[in-house]
């Protein structure tokens, strides 16, 4: 019985079809010097119209199957070791550090907001586009008011995300209410997407009795169940491993969603990032992995992070597809993300996107850019590269945006901000007794001790504790 059942296993895989392997153009004979692009940017878009086999076997492409079956004619050259049939050559051959040629970056927009000759992307229609356009625009003014708002003293920390407007709202744009966000601290625009209004996040930056967190985040730092938004920490790169857990916990139930979790270039080098990727592999989870490769980790340069080409080759040594986007190109991010959860639902397995969004504002509050960048770099990226502006002049060229248009959305998200600041800093802050409830369902031993103890020491010490919280 166990010699048949192997033969069963043996046919069975022979016959599994790698549709979309196939249309990427990821399978096949490849050169030893130079690797071809990732995905055939010609044909990007992934048909949900032919079936595909969902099995517990990895996808092979017809060609491989073929090759190997030659392989197979010659039993001195091919050994089946666990993992899969590895062939034998006589020549020795290192496999060499890095391409020549760097993997392609996809795009549809050029730096003109003109569609690419022969681009294929997934269409946007106008109600689309013009929401898009919209949050981006709401995005951007947010970032620049509210990081005044901190310089001003009203509040203690803000990050910005300008310069990655694109790959925060047309990532969102792509994606449905019931996929599951892991973010890192640059993108609330998904929320903002999402219905997280402007008064939310001004709550939260003031850390008053309306903010969800009760004040016990730092600002920035949103979160939203409602919103199946995960909330956002503080540590580096811990949210990819998680996202992996939550996306096999989706594939267990049978849901139709994925995991999306985002992280900066800076991420890619800690631990969690590579246990992510694998755990992800090995499980074939439906999760998106966004990593927005904008340049630096806070002071330090990519080329000080990693000698090879990017993130995108990290996704391919771990057994995931993975495509390079233009960050700052929101129709490419658009269909990237489309595209790449279709796979991960459909294909049930992990997706990831590089995607080259250089970050114009200072990595926070914290930070002075100009200390270790020029000066003239970022001006040139923020006003010759805006994703906001690239897209806005295709969105015009469509007859679908005017001069009109821009004034009033302008204005109006200006008002609305300066009115939710003005009532978030009026609210209440949350009482004392906030910082020791919802740890756990119920108020354990240790916590009570805490709360007894640092009352004992406003007790002594009442000019130190802050006057606007309850006791």
């Amino acid at each position: 019985m166990l010699m048949a059942a192997a033969l069963l296993f043996k046919r069975s895989r022979s016959l599994v079809q790698n549709k979309v392997s196939l249309l990427l153009g990821i399978g096949g004979s490849r050169s030893t010097t130079t690797p071809p692009p990732l995905i055939n940017h010609h044909r990007f878009r992934y048909s949900s119209s032919q079936p595909f086999v969902a099995s517990s076997t990895r996808y092979e492409s017809s060609k491989a199957q073929a090759q190997l079956e030659d392989f197979q004619q010659h039993d001195d050259q091919v050994i089946d070791f666990p993992g899969g049939k590895v062939a034998f050559t006589s020549e020795m051959r290192f496999i060499s550090d890095t391409s020549h040629k760097r993997v392609p970056c996809y795009r549809v927009l050029d730096d003109d907001g003109e569609l690419m000759t022969h681009t294929n992307h997934v269409q946007v229609s106008k109600e689309l586009a013009v929401r898009m356009y919209s949050e981006m625009v709401t995005l951007q003014t947010m970032d620049s008011i509210f990081y005044e708002v901190q310089r001003q003293g009203r509040i203690s920390f803000y990050l910005t995300s300008m310069g990655e407007e694109a790959v925060n709202i047309a990532s969102a744009a792509a994606l449905s209410s019931d996929d599951i966000i892991l973010p890192q601290y640059r993108e609330p625009g998904v929320l903002l997407w999402r219905g997280f209004t402007l008064q939310q996040i001004a709550h939260q930056c003031f850390g008053n009795t309306n903010d969800l967190g009760k004040g016990r985040q730092m600002p920035i730092h949103y979160g939203s169940n409602k919103h199946n938004y995960f909330t956002v920490s503080s540590p580096i790169a811990t949210q990819l491993p998680q996202a992996v857990g939550a996306a096999y916990s989706l594939k267990m139930d049978g849901k139709n969603a994925c995991a999306v979790t985002f992280c900066g270039d800076g991420a890619t080098s800690e631990g969690d990032f590579h246990a992510g990727m694998n755990f992800a592999a090995v499980m074939e989870a439906p999760v998106i992995f966004i990593i927005r490769n904008n340049g630096w980790a806070i002071s330090t340069p990519v080329e000080d992070q990693f000698r090879s080409d990017g993130i995108v080759v990290k996704g391919q040594a771990y057994g995931i597809w993975s495509i390079r986007v233009d960050g700052n190109d929101a129709l490419a991010v658009y269909s990237a993300v489309h595209t790449a959860r279709e796979i991960a639902i459909k294909e049930q397995r992990p997706v990831l996107i590089e995607a080259l969004s250089y970050r114009v504002g200072h990595h926070s509050t914290s930070d002075d850019s100009t200390k270790y960048r020029p000066i003239d770099e970022i001006e040139y990226w923020k006003m010759e590269r805006s994703p906001v502006n690239r897209f806005k002049r295709w969105v015009e060229r469509n007859g679908w945006w005017s001069d009109k248009d821009e004034l009033e959305l302008r204005s109006s998200v200006r008002k609305q901000l300066m009115h939710a600041i003005q009532v978030a800093e009026k609210a209440q802050k949350p009482p004392l007794e906030d910082l020791f409830t919802d740890v756990y369902y119920q108020l354990s031993s240790n916590l009570e001790e805490q709360e007894k103890l640092l009352r004992k020491a406003i007790e002594k010490h009442p000019k130190d504790y802050p006057s606007d919280v309850p006791l």
